[in-house]
C-alpha cells in the first residue's frame, strides 16, 4: 500500500458563510490523511523517535464540496531527498468523481527529542515507497 485513502461526509461544521466547505478544512483533511498514513505504517519506535514538520503547503482548489457530499481523501509520497519528503493529496467527490482539491506538502523529518533535522532513513523509505 503506497497510498492512504479515507472517505468522509461533509457536515455542518465544514461549511463556511458561502455554503460550501471552507478552504482551511480541505487543508486539515490533508494533514489528517498524512498523520493517519504515518500512524498506520510507522512502528511505535519510529513514532517515538521522529516527527514531521511542514515546510511548505501548495493547494489547488478546483471545485467546491457541499453539505452531505461524500469525499475521498488520498495521500501518497512522490519524492524523498535528504531530510525532506513530498506528500501529495487528492480530494474527490465520489458522486461525480470530480477532483475538488490537489495539494502538495513538503515535510521535514525531525528528531522528536532534540527537534533537530534528521535524514530520512532507509526504514522510513521502505515503509513509504514513492508513488506517482
Amino acid at each position: 500500500m503506497n497510498s492512504y485513502t479515507y472517505t468522509l461526509t461533509v457536515t455542518e461544521e465544514h461549511i463556511d458563510a458561502y455554503n460550501h466547505v471552507n478552504n482551511l478544512v480541505y487543508m486539515q483533511w490533508c494533514l489528517d490523511a498524512a498523520q493517519a498514513h504515518w500512524d498506520l505504517k510507522a512502528t511505535p519506535e519510529l513514532k517515538q523517535k521522529y516527527v514531521w514538520y511542514v515546510l511548505n503547503h501548495n493547494i489547488d482548489y478546483n471545485a467546491s464540496a457541499f453539505l452531505g457530499d461524500t469525499l475521498e481523501v488520498k495521500t501518497w509520497i512522490s519524492n524523498v531527498k535528504g531530510v525532506k519528503s513530498i506528500r501529495n493529496y487528492k480530494i474527490v467527490r465520489l458522486s461525480d468523481k470530480k477532483t475538488l482539491v490537489q495539494a502538495k506538502t513538503i515535510w521535514c523529518l525531525i528528531h522528536a527529542k532534540t527537534l533537530k533535522i534528521a535524514m530520512v532513513t532507509e526504514e522510513i523509505r521502505e515503509l513509504f515507497p514513492i508513488s506517482e
